[in-house]
């Protein structure tokens, strides 16, 4: 979701074993569609670890969020260094405060097969992802979303719920980078103001994109 990583994601029995698994697996897909029908828009905060393909030690982020469906989210990245990501129903603002410098692009570009499609998109996953159960595991439920733009930098998505609340995402990039976060203090459907969702870019930065 950043425009670049902060310096600073079974004969009787068996049969059993798997009735009751794939119940299991079908809750995480309901509990998606839960998600996505029920959450118009929502704020709370994020912890991100972004792991290397070589395996050094992960880079950890923190911050905020906040959506409104469709297209508009505000992504505040406070630790260790402070970035802003800023979609406004149009465009994508991405804005590092060290460099003073904003990046900029068409929302629909930005958003068809990025988490920032899960969260701010227009429920249409369907079109933009292929969908499956993908178990249980650290006391969540988990559905894999595969894009299916031949474009799009990731290889996969996994999702994690619990009582048809999103905890956690783990980002798979074509890259072999991991990027895992886990989400806290979610309001759904709050009054957000609009001004959250609007960006006008800093005076002196250097503006770069459409």
């Amino acid at each position: 979701m950043m425009r670049r990583t902060p310096k600073h994601t079974l004969g009787a029995l068996a049969l059993t074993l798997l009735l009751g698994a794939g119940s299991a697996h079908a809750e995480a897909l309901a509990q998606l569609r839960q998600f996505m029908d029920g959450t118009r828009s929502a704020r709370g905060v994020f912890s991100q670890q972004v792991f290397s393909k070589s395996g050094r030690k992960p880079q950890e982020a923190s911050g905020t969020f906040a959506f409104s469906r469709p297209g508009k989210f505000r992504w505040v990245y406070e630790k260790p260094y402070a970035q802003l990501l800023v979609g406004d129903g149009s465009k994508l603002w991405a804005w590092d405060q060290e460099l003073n410098q904003v990046t900029t692009k068409k929302l629909g570009q930005a958003l068809g097969s990025t988490p920032a499609a899960i969260l701010a998109g227009d429920n249409s996953l369907d079109k933009n992802f292929v969908l499956k159960d993908a178990g249980s595991a650290d006391g969540l439920e988990w559905v894999e979303a595969t894009p299916k733009a031949d474009d799009s930098s990731f290889e996969r998505i996994r999702m994690g719920f619990a009582g048809g609340q999103l905890k956690a995402m783990v980002l798979h990039d074509n890259f072999g980078q991991t990027t895992a976060l886990q989400f806290g203090q979610m309001e759904r459907n709050p009054s957000i103001d609009p001004g959250q969702f609007r960006f006008v870019p800093p005076k002196g930065a250097d503006v770069v994109g459409d």
